[in-house]
């Protein structure tokens, strides 16, 4: 059955409706309307995700400024990890911060950039209480000058995480097959509790190792499951930019 078209208002015809297939065509004017309306939708959730994600992420951190590439030079990058963060809206995660190279303030990212060929001194403050790691492998030194990395100034070659819950996180690069264990302060310790820390009990890592002579970008992780409230410890933090991931990129 079909409803013919009646008069409206204004005299002009309305359109008809097939009661068997209940639809009623819309006009041209009501459809401009509704393209409009989801083309700017559209509109709006496109620039708040480059505004917020792509605009609005972490520094990057650049040491290129005094060594030029593959010149054979040395860098210094201090990091610390702590067992909150205070300067975010997640003040529960962990956090890595950097030290900045060109003001001498700690900064809340894990994005920092390097000059290739070049050796990089690494200081990392550990403030974060201790995790038994799930696989001793992480508790190896590997890709550093030497194999080996310096806890509170001992010589390590590899850290028993069992043996006295005495490792934080990991500084781990794979594409460079570097991880160093991060050492952290005594078990019974009153941790620092407003990031970036400044005082408290912390554990004092240092590393060296080379950048690749080629530019790239290379990721880093913490192979700790510290992400607390995640399925298996590896959510949050632990796959969040600026916190317990980040990447190093090379430039040459």
């Amino acid at each position: 059955m079909t409803f013919r078209p009646s008069a409206n208002a204004s005299g002009r015809p309305m359109l008809a409706c097939r009661a068997e297939a209940r639809w009623c065509p819309v006009s041209v004017p009501a459809r401009v309307v509704t393209l409009i309306a989801a083309f700017l939708a559209v509109a709006v959730i496109g620039v708040f995700v480059v505004v917020h994600y792509l605009l609005g992420g972490p520094a990057v951190e650049d040491f290129t400024a005094s060594v030029a590439p593959n010149s054979g030079g040395q860098i210094t990058v201090v990091m610390q990890e702590d067992a909150q963060n205070t300067v975010t809206s997640h003040p529960d995660w962990v956090s890595y911060f950097i030290k900045s190279p060109q003001t001498g303030r700690w900064v809340h990212t894990t994005l920092f950039k390097v000059p290739a060929g070049t050796t990089v001194n690494m200081t990392i403050l550990g403030y974060d209480g201790c995790t038994p790691l799930r696989n001793p492998i992480w508790g190896q030194v590997t890709g550093t000058i030497g194999g080996v990395a310096q806890v509170n100034g001992k010589t390590v070659s590899a850290i028993d995480s069992w043996s006295g819950c005495n490792v934080g996180h990991t500084f781990s690069i794979p594409g460079i097959n570097l991880n160093v264990p991060m050492g952290s302060p005594s078990v019974t310790a009153t941790l620092c509790g407003t990031s970036p820390c400044s005082s408290g009990p912390h554990s004092v890592m240092t590393f060296s190792f080379r950048t690749p002579r080629a530019a790239g970008v290379y990721f880093w992780q913490c192979r700790v499951p510290c992400g607390g409230g995640f399925l298996d410890g590896f959510g949050g933090p632990m796959q969040t930019i600026g916190f317990m991931t980040g990447n190093m990129e090379v430039v040459s």
